[in-house]
């Protein structure tokens, strides 16, 4: 039973690790974080998917879990107490949704937009992206496996909202990187 897969062997020394990593990988886009070390979810989740959750997600936090994770939604219930709802706070997947179609926040209250949390299947190799924005002194590269080939063009869109906007987390295995809302992104 997938409940049955320990969060954190330190449930707060590991969420205050997770927090910093997440924390700088958000004022730092691009820059890869490692988060979820020890960490042993259910398939298919990654060890920083299931930390992230562990860290941001609790029974005040609404959230949507995208089929392809669905395996693993007992363990995320179980842990997080996360409320399934349509219009939630985080969604948790392994596709990019709809950047869209996700509520971006308001010119009032740009903090009530959605984040999403992706899981991808590497950081450091795959498809060039270069970075450029607040938190980031110059220009900077990334790779990513596991971004839509018209991810860019999303992305823009997306940035273009700001201040209101969607910020993303990308997680594979122990990794993170965190791509917010006001970092723009280019093929590259």
């Amino acid at each position: 039973m997938s409940i049955d897969l320990p969060g954190f062997a330190d449930p707060v020394l590991g969420a205050q690790a997770c927090f910093r990593a997440v924390l700088t990988a958000m004022s730092r886009p691009g820059m890869i974080q490692v988060a979820g070390v020890g960490v042993t979810p259910p398939a298919p989740l990654a060890p920083a998917m299931a930390a992230v959750l562990l860290t941001l997600v609790d029974a005040e936090t609404p959230l949507m879990v995208a089929p392809g994770l669905a395996a693993a939604g007992e363990w995320i219930d179980f842990h997080c107490g996360a409320p399934r709802r349509a219009s939630p706070m985080f969604v948790v997947t392994d596709r990019l949704p709809d950047l869209a179609g996700l509520d971006a926040g308001s010119d009032e209250g740009p903090e009530d937009s959605v984040t999403v949390i992706l899981q991808v299947a590497s950081l450091g190799e795959g498809t060039r992206f270069m970075l450029a924005g607040p938190g980031l002194a110059a220009p900077l590269g990334l790779a990513v496996d596991g971004l839509p080939k018209d991810f860019v063009a999303h992305w823009m869109a997306n940035h273009g909202l700001y201040p209101r906007g969607i910020d993303l987390i990308l997680c594979a295995g122990e990794r993170i990187v965190a791509l917010p809302r006001s970092v723009a992104v280019s093929e590259g």
